[in-house]
């Protein structure tokens, strides 16, 4: 297996890319108004290049824009005393710029209606065992390192996170266990949605398992498991956010991105959903940036190619020259070693998706809130140190033995950082699956391929792993579709 640094990632930057990444945490501090005390520390820390740009950028009203106002559009006498703190950071962007989801406008909601608390909040939850740093690069990267781009898209994402997926307060916190117990509501539209998703789950619609030959988490994709409209689009769409933050939960450093198989074996038409293939679309592009390694195709029908032709004109061309077609295992051997390609997928892997049912008491720690509030609250303390670590190395940048020496500090904090998060992960996410089975073990370790069954797999009994699936209650009948099931 293969695992090495990725160009544009900690410890792989240019000078050139560090200066961008300074620039960027630059503009999140002045957000999440972090260092105003230090009298400006910050903002007086530019480099003179880009002292330069900004004031270059005021001669043109037309390309300046403000965190709440395009300044251009503004009159002269119209005041600006109304003003939140931060809106006096500055963005050079241009009119007319592609924003394909919205995100501009996304970013300026956000910072009119949130404090610059409850922003730096959310943006160190959506951290979690990440280095900072590399959470950070991602937007970076997605957006060509035009930090002011990054910005947008980083605050937007956050929102997105907070405000409408709700991911860290609902979805990842209640999981799976309180899917099952929403089953037996008595309130019809609550056990629709938590049969639908947990039939996502049971089937193994979609399921993460082993790894490629770069050391990416592989997630599988059975196609012809899924029929257009037998779930509800937003238990859909959940459990789409649900996969892509457990998966998020098995990437181990250098290893930052995920590989996705679609498998295509006996697809037809009646498998074709548009809806959630532009849900997940969306999410990659605009909310997980630079998650997604690679995508297979695997064994893709000719009826596919019309199809693939209209999700290729939704796909940013960096997305799209992602996606590979594989039509045997010796294809797919190119990308993944032939010992952890599925059997049922003409490889050796011999191993079946078996769903394992949430046990009753699994989720206890989150209840207490005592010990999840001592450990954030010591977590606190960590952020803050980052975050003063950071602005030595933003106003010593142009210093190369002083920023090295705050640099290493930096990374020193980022380890403890993702060793204590693992320490209060059991108090702010239920359990999974993977848990359940003793893929995700305490402390983030991971053990893919299991020669037995752990005593205690992340909190989870280990009787949990030896036991069935519980039959799902009774709702609507799910079929598998076969290749005959043609709208």
């Amino acid at each position: 297996m293969t695992a090495d640094t990725a160009p544009g990632r900690p410890g792989t930057l240019t000078p050139e890319q560090e200066e961008k990444l300074r620039r960027l945490w630059q503009l999140i501090f002045q957000v999440c108004a972090v260092g105003q005390e230090q009298d400006g520390a910050v903002a007086d820390s530019s480099s003179a290049a880009e002292k330069a740009q900004d004031e270059e950028a005021k001669k043109s009203k037309k390309s300046r824009m403000s965190f709440f106002s395009r300044k251009g559009k503004k009159d002269e006498g119209e005041s600006s005393s109304a003003a939140p703190p931060n809106a006096s950071v500055v963005l050079n962007l241009k009119d007319g710029e592609a924003d394909k989801y919205g995100q501009t406008k996304h970013f300026y909601e956000t910072l009119a209606s949130q404090s610059p608390e409850s922003i730096r909040d959310t943006i160190w939850s959506m951290v979690k065992h990440d280095h900072p740093d590399a959470l950070v690069l991602r937007f970076l990267r997605a957006r060509k390192w035009d930090a002011e781009r990054a910005l947008i898209m980083l605050v937007s994402t956050m929102n997105w996170r907070a405000q409408e997926m709700k991911v860290d307060e609902d979805i990842m916190r209640n999981g799976e266990a309180a899917a099952l117990a929403a089953e037996k509501s008595s309130d019809p539209a609550a056990k629709r949605l938590a049969h639908d998703f947990m039939t996502q789950i049971r089937k193994g619609i979609s399921y993460v398992h082993g790894h490629d030959k770069q050391g990416r988490p592989l997630c599988f994709v059975n196609v012809r498991l899924h029929k257009q409209g037998e779930q509800a689009e937003e238990a859909l769409e959940r459990y789409t956010v649900y996969l892509i933050e457990t998966c998020r939960m098995v990437l181990q450093p250098p290893v930052d991105t995920a590989t996705i198989v679609f498998d295509m074996t006996n697809f037809s038409m009646a498998n074709m959903d548009y809806t959630p293939v532009k849900f997940m679309i969306k999410c990659f592009e605009a909310n997980y940036p630079e998650c997604l390694g690679t995508v297979l195709v695997h064994k893709a029908p000719w009826i596919f190619q019309g199809i693939w032709k209209v999700i290729r004109g939704w796909l940013d061309p960096v997305v799209a020259n992602k996606v590979h077609f594989t039509n045997n295992a010796k294809e797919m051997e190119e990308f993944i070693p032939i010992k952890h390609i599925p059997k049922d997928l003409e490889g050796e892997e011999d191993w079946t998706y078996q769903y394992v049912e949430p046990v009753e008491g699994e989720n206890a720690r989150l209840s207490d809130t005592e010990t999840r509030d001592r450990l954030l609250a010591a977590r606190e303390g960590l952020y803050k140190e980052y975050e003063k670590a950071t602005l030595e190395w933003i106003q010593h940048g142009g210093e190369a033995d002083k920023a090295a020496e705050i640099k290493e500090r930096r990374n020193a904090i980022a380890a403890r950082l993702r060793e204590d998060y693992w320490n209060v992960d059991p108090y702010l996410r239920a359990r999974s699956y993977y848990d359940r089975i003793g893929v995700l073990l305490p402390g983030g370790k991971l053990d893919w391929y299991p020669e037995a069954k752990p005593e205690v797999a992340n909190g989870t009994a280990a009787a949990a792993a030896a036991a069935p699936a519980a039959a799902p209650p009774a709702l609507a009948p799910v079929a598998e579709t076969s290749a005959d099931d043609v709208d």
